[in-house]
């Protein structure tokens, strides 16, 4: 395992050279000029000569990357183009609420679509079961930002209660910062949870079919022990790989929804960014998310062999 491990982190070298590439060679060819937006359309020939100059911008493409590289391999991401702060320390801090966003996400829509999907496979072809598909397609089909406009109205034109603004972190007041996640984190937990319970129902029944789950019923071994015990476990790997890759995504996929609900998370960060043209944030924000994304799919094939003992990677 510790080989294994060591493989797939050496295998981070390769993937984030490519992305680091694909990125920053993308953003040069976007038609613009980055000084201009900037500086404004009133800015004069020299102060946007200058601009360039301290960006670097005035210099070869293949020699920008190089020196952007070899501060990236120290740990520097350069500085923003905009606020002349440094970019990882502000990346950081913006991961953090986008992690705590993803988590509490992630959890919401395992404790509802894990027990959904094991009662839509357990009662096959009932009106539960029809229910179960139901909900989990119209949870698939319905888009974050449509749900979380329709949440906002029904609250405000119902309740008279509008979402919190801004962000408050957890340690500071608990009470308030679930108050403030509580909206976006169902939003898009409810996508998420569609996925894993047809993944779930459909693992649940595979696995049910199969010859030791009948010799287990056979021994006398109670219902509750068969599906908990032994068929949930089995199912829990394909269950696994739709989860690891869902929390990938929604990594580096809240944008539009941290927009709405006013979080200033990663998201926003490189959407704010994006409209500004601000090249070394952006860079360095999609690298972070490469690198992140990649350690939770490590993470997922090292929780295969805990769930199944019979899979190893020697």
């Amino acid at each position: 395992m510790y080989a294994y491990i060591i493989r797939r982190l050496l295998m981070l070298v390769p993937v984030l050279f490519g992305v680091s590439v694909v990125i920053f060679f993308t953003l040069r060819i976007i038609p613009g000029d980055v000084a201009q937006t900037i500086l404004g359309t009133d800015a004069t020939k020299e102060s946007l000569a200058q601009l360039r100059k301290d960006f670097g911008l005035d210099r070869p493409v293949i020699e920008q990357y190089i020196t952007w590289m070899s501060g990236v391999l120290m740990g520097d991401f350069g500085e923003s183009m905009t606020t002349g702060r440094e970019v990882l320390p502000d990346i950081l801090n913006r991961f953090k609420i986008t992690f705590e966003l993803t988590i509490l996400s992630a959890i919401l829509s395992w404790i509802i679509a894990i027990p959904l999907g094991v009662i839509a496979g357990i009662k096959r072809n009932t009106k539960t079961d029809f229910t179960v598909r139901i909900v989990s397609l119209l949870g698939v089909s319905i888009p974050n930002f449509a749900l979380a406009t329709v949440l906002i109205l029904i609250l405000a034109l119902t309740f008279s209660y509008s979402p919190p603004v801004g962000y408050v972190g957890l340690f500071e007041d608990p009470i308030r910062n679930l108050q403030i996640m509580l909206l976006p984190s169902i939003v898009l937990g409810t996508a998420m949870a569609g996925a894993v319970m047809r993944m779930t129902r459909s693992s649940i029944l595979e696995i049910l079919r199969q010859d030791f789950i009948r010799t287990i019923r056979a021994k006398g071994a109670k219902e509750r022990l068969v599906i908990f015990n032994h068929a949930l476990r089995n199912a829990m790997i394909p269950i696994l790989t739709i989860i690891g890759m869902q929390i990938g995504v929604l990594l580096g996929g809240t944008v539009i929804i941290e927009q709405i609900f006013s979080l200033p998370g990663l998201g926003q960060l490189v959407l704010t960014s994006i409209n500004q043209r601000d090249f070394t944030v952006i860079q360095g924000a999609i690298l972070f998310i490469a690198f992140v994304f990649v350690l939770v799919n490590l993470l997922v094939d090292i929780l295969y062999s805990y769930l199944d003992p019979r899979i190893t990677y020697k």
